[in-house]
């Protein structure tokens, strides 16, 4: 009986090791898998993953090591709110588009890979796309400039 009780304990242990370092590196698995968008930016496509729950937003673009140039991340919160994001986990340079409801870019920022630098939207916004670092300057796309698709055309 001792023996068996010696044995529980053991696994018991190897059980506290190793589900914190299942659940580690579970956490630093890219997010793929979210329902897509297709967005309008005057002549160009944007496929864009559609992050819509808290724990989709607060992983975002994490991990990720590649992506397609025409593909982004469209973040959706409940409401308009002043937005902030950073980088921290994030491998890729991008920048981001704070949105207002009808899909006008109300700013961009640049943001540098693994950083907590806050980024932050000008005003309050229901809407986040994060591309390419570079991919709205390459097209001319600024502030007051109005996308079209997607969660924006159902608001209108």
């Amino acid at each position: 009986m001792r023996h068996w009780q010696s044995f529980r304990w053991a696994i018991y242990l190897v059980g506290l090791f190793f589900i914190p370092c299942a659940g580690a590196m579970a956490q630093e698995q890219a997010q793929t898998n979210l329902p897509r968008t297709r967005l309008g930016a005057g002549l160009y496509q944007i496929d864009a993953q559609v992050a819509q729950t808290a724990e989709q937003r607060a992983m975002g673009l994490m991990f990720r090591k590649e992506m397609p140039q025409h593909e982004g991340m469209l973040f959706v919160f409940e409401q308009a709110a002043p937005q902030c994001f950073w980088m921290k986990n994030t491998l890729l340079p991008l920048t981001a588009a704070f949105i207002a409801d009808d899909g006008t870019i109300v700013n961009l920022a640049d943001m540098k890979p693994q950083t907590t630098e806050s980024h932050c939207s000008i005003k309050p916004v229901r809407y986040v796309l994060e591309m390419h670092q570079g991919w709205f300057a390459k097209r001319g796309l600024k502030a007051g400039f109005k996308l079209s698709g997607g969660v924006f055309e159902r608001r209108n």
